[in-house]
């Protein structure tokens, strides 16, 4: 993408009502919606569903679309491609979307205790290296922020391609003792069909024609001890 389309894009997601950009000391003398997002921002009592690293909103604005009593939150830090899911939204009058143009490390600033239901997170950056496993958006590290503004019985999704990440999500579930509901390595090699296999991100598609096996691990966000 060139420059000037890049700014373009930033220049048109300032006109959306329904996307967040602060800056880190906004953020850290706190967000007015934070535990408010449903009586202040979308006036209604749905559950609070948020997609992690959320790119072009792929499935942000597809499960808000096949979920209108449901309220959806896509979180990333690259507003270009942000603006593919805010323009969507907008053009499909979408009143139970919005997003966050931030880094997910500061996710706790901008919800409340007990205000999110679930979390979808849709192939994050694997950080192959492990000198780099504390940036893995299912690392132990980024699970106990999630728990600071969680339901008790809050569920996680990961949709990724890559091995790395789902054998290292595994094997947090099983330190943490996580419940897993659901574990597969190939998700359209079996007979799922639900919104893991009917909603494809962009570059999803690019890797199913090359032949890519999808993986997909749906769990606890809380110890099934605790």
């Amino acid at each position: 993408m060139g420059k000037k389309n890049k700014q373009q894009r930033f220049t048109e997601n300032l006109t959306f009502d329904n996307l967040f950009q602060l800056s880190y000391d906004e953020v850290i003398k706190g967000f007015r919606l934070k535990g408010r997002w449903a009586t202040d921002f979308f006036k209604n009592d749905h559950p609070l569903i948020l997609e992690l690293g959320c790119g072009k909103g792929e499935y942000t604005v597809g499960l808000a679309k096949n979920n209108p009593d449901k309220n959806y939150i896509g979180v990333d830090i690259k507003g270009a491609r942000m603006w593919r899911g805010l323009k969507t939204a907008h053009e499909e009058n979408l009143t139970n979307v919005a997003f966050i143009r931030t880094r997910i490390n500061l996710i706790e600033y901008y919800f409340g205790p007990d205000e999110v239901s679930e979390i979808w997170i849709t192939f994050p950056d694997p950080h192959p290296r492990e000198t780099k496993e504390r940036k893995r958006l299912t690392s132990p590290q980024f699970l106990d922020r999630y728990r600071k503004l969680a339901k008790k019985d809050a569920i996680v999704h990961l949709k990724t391609d890559n091995i790395i990440m789902f054998d290292f999500t595994l094997d947090v579930i099983k330190e943490q003792k996580l419940e897993l509901f659901y574990s597969s390595e190939d998700v359209y090699g079996e007979e799922l069909y639900n919104e893991v296999t009917r909603i494809q991100t962009f570059y999803e598609r690019k890797w199913l024609k090359h032949g890519t096996k999808i993986k997909y691990l749906k769990f606890s966000l809380y110890s099934k001890y605790e």
